[in-house]
């Protein structure tokens, strides 16, 4: 069934008590697409989580702590779906939440003022180890994926036991609420057929009283007929009309029990719509507190970089006064360095006269040298053209001596020749 409030705003039908709750309250859970303020429901979702996370922060008695651990929390880029990005700079406190009133479960992590995990956990959600260190879960419901990198892998698995155990106390929570709904619905129903059952009461009584009275009216005969019919057919109307009795005493109690049960539900209706009522209030509350912090936070963030400004230019400051101070290190090494040179140039001015005579006494030795060089050298001159003249001479030496030996070698044929022609006459003679 689906009632409507005299706010404007609807009870979504179909809703588990979990849900209902959770949209009584207006914090952490969906909204009503149609709300008191006339918001869309993605900016009241924003405004009551954050809300809610400002309850907690504050100390609220409705939520508890039940587990608390340190992590760096990631989120995954809507854009790509695969890259993971920072939603802190450091290791921020993440922590479990039991709502008592509602029977639910959450995950926040608030990091200074800003809240970057608001996760309702569900029956349908898992916590996935995809490293020693690092672990991540889908929430549907804010259309994202969390990422935790834990320092150690002790607290990993802490941190994902945790989550099991919370998750099967939503699923016995989500089945008890579910049965309360089908106890609720199944009530509802009966309420809608009783009126029917008492109609067709009605209608079976009156078609039972017509004929009966027809057939009383039209019984004719003899006194023996009369005596002979009469009794059994009295005893069945006696019977009927006693049945027909007790089922409208019965329709009369079931219709007060209808008022009373009816009357509840006005009064519950009535608690709903001052309920809803107090959300649309808070909410508009928590909106102008959001707008003062808003606006706290841009002054806070003008100061901030004003001071930054500032700070900027203390440290151009200090560098430029860093670079002065090496500049004047340097120019201090460099002024030592050219005292020591001239202390040097000052001993070697000293020592200079004695080089002058030196140099003098070695450029006389130069010149005797060098004349010395240059008497070699025409010596060196003769000798080479005397070499030169040498070896034209033995070479007309070597083909005169070549011409000799061949003149000898001719004669020495000669005289082989005389020899055998002589040793022949021996042997004739």
């Amino acid at each position: 069934m689906q009632r409507r409030q005299s706010t404007g705003g609807e009870i979504p039908a179909g809703r588990s008590g979990e849900e209902l709750g959770m949209w009584r309250s207006g914090v952490g859970g969906p909204v009503p697409a149609r709300s008191a303020a006339g918001c869309a429901a993605s900016s009241l979702s924003d405004v009551s989580r954050a809300a809610s996370a400002r309850a907690l922060a504050a100390g609220g008695t409705r939520e508890q702590p039940i587990f608390t651990t340190r992590a760096h929390v990631f989120q995954i880029d809507p854009s790509t779906k695969k890259n993971w990005v920072p939603a802190s700079k450091q290791a921020v406190t993440v922590s479990y939440f039991y709502d008592s009133t509602r029977n639910s479960y959450r995950i926040i992590s608030v990091d200074g003022a800003k809240v970057i995990i608001n996760s309702t956990i569900t029956p349908n959600m898992t916590f996935t180890k995809t490293s020693q260190k690092f672990g991540q879960w889908a929430d549907s419901r804010a259309n994202t994926v969390f990422g935790l990198g834990f320092p150690s892998e002790q607290q990993l698995t802490k941190f994902a036991e945790k989550f099991q155990e919370v998750k099967e106390a939503a699923k016995l929570a989500r089945d008890r609420s579910q049965e309360k709904i089908e106890t609720s619905s199944n009530h509802s129903q009966e309420m809608q057929e009783t009126p029917s059952v008492g109609l067709c009461v009605v209608l079976q009584e009156s078609g039972r009283e017509t004929p009966s009275s027809t057939r009383a009216s039209s019984v004719n005969g003899t006194d023996d007929e009369k005596a002979s019919h009469g009794g059994p057919a009295e005893a069945h109307l006696k019977s009927e009309n006693d049945k027909l009795k007790f089922a409208l005493a019965q329709s009369s109690s079931n219709v007060k029990k209808w008022e009373t049960e009816m009357q509840s539900l006005r009064e519950s209706n009535a608690r709903l719509s001052t309920a809803l009522q107090e959300s649309a209030a808070s909410i508009e509350h928590w909106k102008k507190q959001f707008s003062a912090c808003k606006e706290e936070n841009d002054q806070l963030r003008g100061k901030i970089e004003e001071l930054e400004e500032q700070c900027n230019e203390i440290n151009k400051e200090k560098e430029r006064n860093a670079q002065l101070s090496r500049r004047l290190q340097e120019l201090e090494t460099e002024l030592q360095d050219k005292e020591l040179e001239l202390e040097e140039l000052r001993k070697q001015g000293e020592i200079i006269p004695e080089l002058m005579s030196e140099c003098e006494s070695v450029s006389e030795q130069l010149q005797a040298a060098e004349k010395k060089n240059k008497d070699l050298e025409e010596k060196v001159r003769t000798l080479r053209t005397e070499v030169e003249e040498n070896k034209h001479r033995q070479t007309n030496l070597k083909t005169e001596l070549k011409n000799f030996l061949d003149v000898l070698d001719g004669k020495i044929d000669e005289l082989h020749d005389f020899r055998q022609g002589l040793s022949k006459l021996g042997v004739d003679n």
